[in-house]
């Protein structure tokens, strides 16, 4: 009988030990300010997202992917263009915050618009807090941008992916205020035609002025 249990005890530690060493990292985040795609998803302010809405921690795919679903195809309509996405005004310098359901060992975070990638975060290898924010030079651009994040695992092959609508300088136009100064500069340059006809330099009649004198 002891025999059996021991047996039987010897069983359980084995599979235990394997499904343990096969399971997956159950790792989750995403980009909640200013809001990602499946942030947006989720507080129902795009229709028709499919279950993003229920778990937009979710998009996860192999590293290198440049993809708003992770080509996961449950997840698809994150990179449906023709929705209307909301776009967050955001200036120069943006700040992006990820939101971690579970954290797990970091390699790093990049940024990418485009095919350039224009910031790169490093994890050193550690479990991140609760949140993190990453500030993210954007000055390079301008307008409509749709920026991919990605939340690349240290210890796995795996990567977390979002994408966010933002509008580069389209909160506060920067240029209305040189513009302005442009318009005053040029006033003094060239003052309005009311004060350059009052403004004559000495000697130099009036039109007609001179006809007047020789006719008298």
């Amino acid at each position: 009988m002891r025999r059996i249990l021991t047996l039987f005890a010897a069983v359980v530690v084995g599979l235990a030990t394997t499904v343990f060493n096969t399971a997956p990292a159950f790792a989750h985040g995403y980009v909640n300010s200013p809001p990602s795609r499946q942030a947006n998803c989720a507080q129902g302010k795009v229709p028709d997202c499919g279950p993003i809405i229920y778990e937009p921690q979710s998009v996860e795919g192999p590293k290198g992917l440049r993809s708003c679903h992770a080509n996961l195809p449950q997840f698809a309509q994150l990179s449906d263009e023709s929705k209307p996405w909301p776009v967050a005004s955001v200036g120069g310098t943006a700040t992006f915050t990820w939101t971690f359901t579970v954290q797990h060992a970091t390699r790093d975070f990049e940024y990418y618009i485009g095919g350039t990638r224009v910031a790169v975060f490093d994890g050193g290898g550690r479990q991140p807090p609760p949140t993190v924010s990453h500030p993210v030079d954007l000055s390079r651009f301008s307008g409509r941008q749709k920026i991919l994040a990605i939340w690349n695992i240290a210890d796995t092959t795996n990567a977390f992916y979002s994408c966010i609508d933002v509008n580069i300088g389209g909160g506060n136009d920067p240029g209305r205020r040189t513009r302005r100064h442009l318009d005053r500069h040029d006033h003094r340059a060239h003052p309005p035609a009311r004060f350059r006809r009052r403004c004559r330099p000495a000697g130099q009649d009036r039109p007609g002025a001179r006809s007047r004198r020789e006719r008298s």
